[in-house]
C-alpha cells in the first residue's frame, strides 16, 4: 500500500469513525429503559420494547464497527502488515480498505 492510499484511508477512517460516534450517541438515547410508569397502552408498549431489543442490537454492532475501525487507525502506520491478509497475507486491494477501512483480510478469506 502506497503512502498516499494510507493517507487517503485514514481520512476515511477518520471520517467515518467521527460519523459512528455520533450514530451510537443517537442510538443510545433511543436504548434507554422503558418505565412501567409510562401509560402507553399494552400493545404500545409491548411494540416500544421489540423497539428497544432491535437498537439495542444494532448499537452492538455500531460499537464493535467503531472499535475495529479504530484499532486500524492505530495500527495503519504502526503495522508493517497493515493492508495485509491476515490469513493468506496478500495485500487487501485498495478499494476494499478505502470502502472497508477495517477490513482485515482480502474478499477470498473473508468468504470463507
Amino acid at each position: 500500500m502506497t503512502e498516499d492510499e494510507k493517507k487517503q484511508v485514514k481520512e476515511k477512517l477518520t471520517v467515518r469513525i467521527e460519523r459512528t460516534r455520533k450514530k451510537i450517541e443517537r442510538m443510545e438515547d433511543m436504548t434507554q429503559p422503558i418505565g412501567p410508569e409510562n401509560a402507553i397502552g399494552r400493545v404500545s408498549r409491548m411494540d416500544a420494547i421489540n423497539n428497544k431489543s432491535v437498537m439495542e442490537a444494532a448499537l452492538r454492532s455500531a460499537r464493535k464497527e467503531l472499535d475495529d475501525m479504530e484499532t486500524a487507525l492505530r495500527h495503519i502506520d504502526k503495522d508493517p502488515e497493515f493492508g495485509l491478509c491476515l490469513r493468506c497475507k496478500e495485500p487487501i486491494p485498495f478499494q476494499r480498505l478505502y470502502v472497508l477501512p477495517g477490513s482485515r483480510h482480502c474478499v477470498n478469506c473473508a468468504g470463507r
